[in-house]
C-alpha cells in the first residue's frame, strides 16, 4: 500500500480507474487526509497518548463502524508501535471499558472514544469532567477527539469511495 495514499488504498480505489482519475484531481485533500492521519497518528511528540494507545482505539472505532480492512490497517499500527495484551483488548470493541480489567485511565479513554465512535452527539461536559477525574488531561481529552473525529471522518471517506468504485 502507498503510504501517502492510505484512504484511497484501503477504499480499494484502482491506479487508472475512473475514480482515481478524479481523487487525482483533488490531490490537496487526499494529501490533507494523510497529514490529518500522521498528526493524529504517529506525532513526533504523542503526549500522554501513546502512539499504541492511538493505534489501539482507532482499531477499535474501525471495528465498531464494521470495517475490517480499516481495522487491520490500524492494528499494523498497533504492531509497529508495540502491541501488548492490554491494547490488544483495548482495540477489540466488544472488550467492555467497565469489567475489562482496564485501569482507570483507560476505562475513561474507552468510554469515551465508544461514545465518540457510537453517539456523539450524546457527549456532555460531564464526560469531559470524568475523563479529568480518571488523570487524563486536558490536552490528551484534545487528542482522544482529534483521533475520533479523524478515524469516524476516514470510516465515511473510504465507505463513500468504496461506493463510487462500484458505479
Amino acid at each position: 500500500m502507498d503510504p501517502t495514499h492510505i484512504i484511497e488504498a484501503l477504499a480499494g480505489v484502482v491506479p487508472g480507474s475512473p475514480l482515481a482519475t478524479a481523487l487525482a484531481a483533488r490531490a490537496q485533500i487526499m494529501g490533507l487526509s494523510q497529514a490529518s492521519h500522521d498528526a493524529v497518528l504517529v506525532p513526533r511528540d504523542p503526549g500522554g497518548l501513546s502512539h499504541g494507545e492511538r493505534a489501539a482505539l482507532a482499531a477499535r472505532m474501525a471495528r465498531e463502524h464494521g470495517d475490517a480492512t480499516l481495522a487491520a490497517h490500524y492494528h499494523g499500527l498497533l504492531r509497529t508501535a508495540g502491541e501488548t495484551p492490554v491494547l490488544a483488548l483495548l482495540a477489540d470493541p466488544q472488550t467492555p471499558a467497565q469489567g475489562g480489567g482496564f485501569d482507570p485511565r483507560l476505562a475513561a479513554l474507552i468510554r469515551h472514544a465508544d461514545l465518540l465512535t457510537r453517539a456523539p452527539r450524546d457527549a456532555t461536559r460531564g464526560d469531559i469532567e470524568a475523563l479529568k477525574a480518571a488523570g487524563v488531561a486536558e490536552a490528551d481529552i484534545v487528542r482522544l477527539a482529534e483521533l475520533a473525529a479523524f478515524v469516524n471522518y476516514q470510516v465515511r471517506v473510504i465507505a463513500g469511495l468504496r461506493l463510487l468504485k462500484g458505479l
